[in-house]
């Protein structure tokens, strides 16, 4: 990162003002030496592990131990097991249900109060601002356009002739390779292997199906077996490879998620009345409009991958409620938004690429998590899709509601209003 000069000197001056240059320097040397303390027990759930890893805390645990060991966790720690290693607790995040929130979708079809688990004041009462104005606009359609979750294995070689060698045994085996991936598997299929040469390197791209599952353990699972057998059995060796070489877009932002899948790519819809736009969102079509065309060229000029306003808030709480991987908020909250002036009306619509989420699997079996999934209707299997089209319909209902403050300048108040208490909330109908 580049700093300007300014800034340079102002951090160089605070550093010296802490210390001398050859103070500073033993503070920044390493450390050798002196005990090292390991956290004991790894997979241990029983109450001795658990008082030995408290046994670390930094002076009088048992304030902090009450508020992380409570309820569920002290009672039957095994049900954690498989989720958590080191296991001292659970975090307790606030948890608030947004709607109703209507979707007409492919695969959900109803009226759902959104589970969303949070920290941040004023976002469940903007998401359920959204989702009311969608579903007195009638709802919002909402579809899963495609699905896949991707490994990418990569294999370093001596020159380009044994790279293209081994990409031509690669693509004639496919059949084989994807027996070999689904014998890992009951519900994983393997539906695509693409290769890129890059010098002397081959990456391979493996795609799957994961069912109901979010996938994420199944497809590494699978694509390491697929390695194996590649080592074993390609006419040429590589010199070495690894697992994953960082092409599959996994828990980050890249730009391959507009032309291929990770998860379930979703899409949602509306037509809002303008009289429901003013009652509810206190702005017109146009406005909308307007902020969407300098808020795109804003996304431009910053470098945003996708323009969309805050997918993040709504996938980041969705997925802690429902027992998601929220790390892969990286990745799901790329997408795009749309508004259009039609007639007297205004259209919105989302597109979200890489929404990661099952309904079993991971953390959805958690008391709390499966208690979210059970309020939506969308525990187990066979929830999956329609889980992902609420996901994308609440981004929708969460641009709505966020732009309509923006336009109407009630952002900040909103957030005075509820996260500090010292304003009063925008009137609604």
């Amino acid at each position: 990162m580049a700093y300007d000069l300014g800034r340079s000197l102002h951090w160089l001056k605070t550093l010296l003002t802490e210390a001398s240059p050859d103070a500073l320097k033993a503070r920044l040397a390493p450390r050798p030496g002196g005990e090292v303390k390991r956290v004991p027990g790894r997979d241990a759930l029983d109450a001795e592990a658990i008082d030995a890893r408290w046994a670390l805390f930094p002076g009088d645990a048992a304030p902090a131990r009450a508020a992380l060991l409570d309820g569920a966790a002290s009672d039957d720690p095994s049900r954690y097991r498989h989720h958590i290693e080191h296991f001292v607790g659970t975090v307790k995040v606030p948890v608030g249900v947004a709607g109703p929130l209507r979707v007409n979708g492919v695969h959900a079809r109803g009226d759902y109060y959104v589970p969303l688990a949070t920290t941040e004041a004023a976002l469940v009462a903007s998401y359920s601002r959204g989702a009311l104005t969608l579903t007195e606009a009638g709802g919002c359609a909402a579809a899963v356009l495609n699905t896949g979750v991707s490994r990418a294995p990569g294999f370093a070689f001596h020159t380009i002739a044994e790279a293209g060698h081994f990409v031509g045994w690669v693509m004639s085996n496919v059949d084989t390779l994807r027996a070999v991936a689904e014998s890992t598997t009951r519900h994983g299929k393997l539906t695509d292997v693409q290769c890129t040469i890059e010098g002397s390197s081959v990456y391979m791209v493996l795609e799957f199906t994961t069912g109901d599952a979010a996938g994420q353990n199944m497809v590494t699972l699978a694509t390491d077996a697929v390695c194996r057998h590649v080592i074993a059995h390609a006419p040429v060796s590589p010199r070495y490879f690894f697992l994953e070489a960082n092409m599959s877009g996994d828990k980050k932002a890249s730009h391959q998620s507009f032309l291929h899948v990770r998860g379930r790519k979703v899409t949602a819809e509306a037509l809002i009345p303008g009289a429901l736009v003013a009652a509810r969102l206190h702005t017109t079509p146009e406005g909308f409009a307007r902020y969407w065309q300098m808020g795109a060229m804003g996304g431009v000029l910053s470098g945003t991958i996708g323009v969309q306003g805050h997918f993040a808030n709504c996938l980041a709480a969705l997925y802690i409620a429902c027992g998601q991987d929220a790390a892969c908020v990286a990745e799901s909250a790329i997408g795009t938004t749309r508004f259009e002036v039609r007639g007297d009306d205004l259209y919105a619509s989302v597109t979200l690429p890489n929404v990661i989420v099952g309904t079993v699997g991971g953390g959805t079996a958690l008391p709390s998590q499966r208690a979210c999934l059970d309020w939506l209707g969308l525990a187990g299997p066979g929830h999956a899709n329609a889980l992902a089209e609420v996901a994308g319909a609440m981004a929708l209902a969460g641009e709505l509601s966020i732009t309509a403050a923006l336009i109407a300048g009630h952002f900040a108040q909103a957030h005075e209003a509820l996260a500090r208490g010292t304003a009063p909330m925008p009137t609604t109908r």
